[in-house]
């Protein structure tokens, strides 16, 4: 089962803002195909770091508000968030090796 969260404009303060534990934000849309591509591998990592970090989707289509706060330009974007702070940032669909990296260098 996965632990993705998909988040809203109204729940992003609450699902990524307030969370206690660090949160990886994906912003994707369904007809970006990078997006897509590195989905599978977002859904595992929800699995393997479960209760280390929270992995939340925003789509920017529907979600154009948060989107445009934090200045999203290009997709996939992940954001790390730590403490409600964005702590570091990959834009671009990388390996699933340079994910894991990411997370691990910034939580």
């Amino acid at each position: 089962m996965s632990n993705l969260v998909n988040t809203t404009d109204a729940d992003f303060k609450i699902d990524v803002l307030d969370s206690e534990t660090p949160v990886l934000v994906d912003f994707w849309a369904g007809w970006c195909g990078p997006c897509k591509a590195i989905a599978p591998v977002l859904e595992d990592l929800s699995r393997e770091y479960e209760g280390k970090v929270k992995v939340v989707k925003v789509d920017v289509t529907s979600c154009e508000a948060t989107a445009v706060n934090y200045n999203i330009r290009n997709i996939p974007a992940l954001l790390l968030f730590k403490n409600g702070e964005v702590v570091a940032q990959q834009v671009g669909a990388v390996p699933r090796s340079r994910l894991v990296a990411f997370i691990d260098e910034n939580i």
